[in-house]
């Protein structure tokens, strides 16, 4: 897709707050906005933010609207948590670690450098304590967060000039967000975040070295091939990106019973949606990416990999020492169950793949 043609598709130009009417009640019928920080129709996470929207209307047989607003149509992409905390919105879609300013422990809920897979991410948040930690976290703004989305492990970012070693990070100019942000800085790199649609543009002025965003389904649409020739994978820093909804937690519990079994489950169901979705066109995109458009497919040099864990090691270290008692009790639980579900994953899965890569030729 041609991102000029895809950001006038969205309504990204020009795109300004859009003053709304209040949430329509009638014959016991709810209508709630979401905003959400991605582009309309954007691949993956903003279509993934519209069937949301879309199953809970059907399921709920219309008692229960949602009329999503993308990202600029209401309020600005990275402020839509302070939305619905501030009563603008009933719902925002996003991804926690954008709010890390709010709570350095929220960044565990969307993705850990060299942290949880997006199966171990939703063992640890269904199973393992996660939710209601995450709970107590939110409880402190009056909303309530669900995992509504993954797209599994992230591309590593898009490099102007090919990173030769770990000396070539050094005052790069990097969009990243989150813990994985922390751990480029350590590296030596100059970080900051941006939404989506505003990341081309800082790429191709310059004011940008580097991005990552999510991954080829996503990254082919906003045209950072046209900038950036240098693709590596995998990141390190992002192994199974959650997305999630947060919703205005006293309209939540006001809603009967049904309805908010309704919102509950369709967020789960969206989360493995959402995550199959990346897993069919993440490699069609890639595909596309080298042969259409002459991308050079990369992987970081050893240094650097070695470097990022031992950075990574540093900061989960000083968050499980954080005198804020959430945070800590946060970073400690999320630790207690990678341990736990790694050996699953590197034990059975990972022993299965690289089986089959060594073995299967079909």
């Amino acid at each position: 897709m041609d991102r000029r043609s895809f950001l006038k598709k969205a309504g990204l130009a020009g795109a300004g707050a859009t003053a709304l009417a209040t949430p329509a009640i009638a014959q016991g019928n709810q209508t709630w906005r979401m905003v959400t920080t991605w582009p309309k129709n954007f691949p993956g996470l903003g279509v993934g933010a519209q069937r949301l929207a879309d199953r809970i209307t059907a399921a709920s047989g219309g008692r229960l609207t949602i009329q999503v607003y993308a990202a600029g149509e209401l309020v600005p992409p990275l402020q839509s948590l302070d939305a619905v905390i501030d009563g603008s919105a009933e719902m925002s879609h996003g991804a926690a670690y954008y709010w890390q300013n709010k709570s350095a422990a929220l960044s565990f809920f969307t993705g850990v450098p060299f942290g949880m897979t997006s199966r171990e991410m939703a063992a640890w948040v269904r199973f393992m304590g996660g939710q209601e930690i995450w709970d107590e976290i939110y409880d402190q703004f009056g909303v309530q967060g669900f995992l509504s989305g993954d797209t599994g492990t992230q591309a590593g970012g898009w490099f102007r000039n090919e990173l030769t070693g770990l000396d070539s990070v050094k005052g790069l100019r990097f969009r990243t967000p989150g813990l994985g942000g922390r751990v480029w800085e350590k590296l030596g790199a100059t970080v900051t975040n941006m939404a989506a649609g505003e990341i081309f543009q800082a790429l191709q002025s310059g004011t940008l070295d580097a991005a990552e965003f999510v991954g080829p389904y996503n990254d082919l649409a906003l045209g950072f091939y046209q900038v950036a020739k240098n693709y590596y994978f995998p990141s390190f820093v992002e192994p199974g990106l959650a997305t999630e909804l947060v919703v205005d937690k006293k309209k939540y519990q006001e809603l009967p019973a049904d309805l908010q079994a309704i919102v509950k489950d369709v967020c789960q169901a969206e989360y493995d949606q959402v995550a199959s979705d990346f897993y069919a066109n993440d490699p069609r995109a890639l595909k596309t990416l080298v042969e259409q458009h002459g991308v050079n497919v990369r992987q970081f040099p050893d240094d650097i990999i070695e470097a990022g864990a031992k950075a990574a090691e540093e900061i989960l270290g000083e968050l499980r020492d954080s005198s804020d008692a959430l945070t800590k009790k946060t970073t400690e639980s999320f630790i207690e169950a990678l341990n736990i579900v790694r050996t699953r994953t590197e034990g059975t899965d990972g022993a299965f793949v690289e089986a089959r890569r060594k073995y299967f030729k079909i």
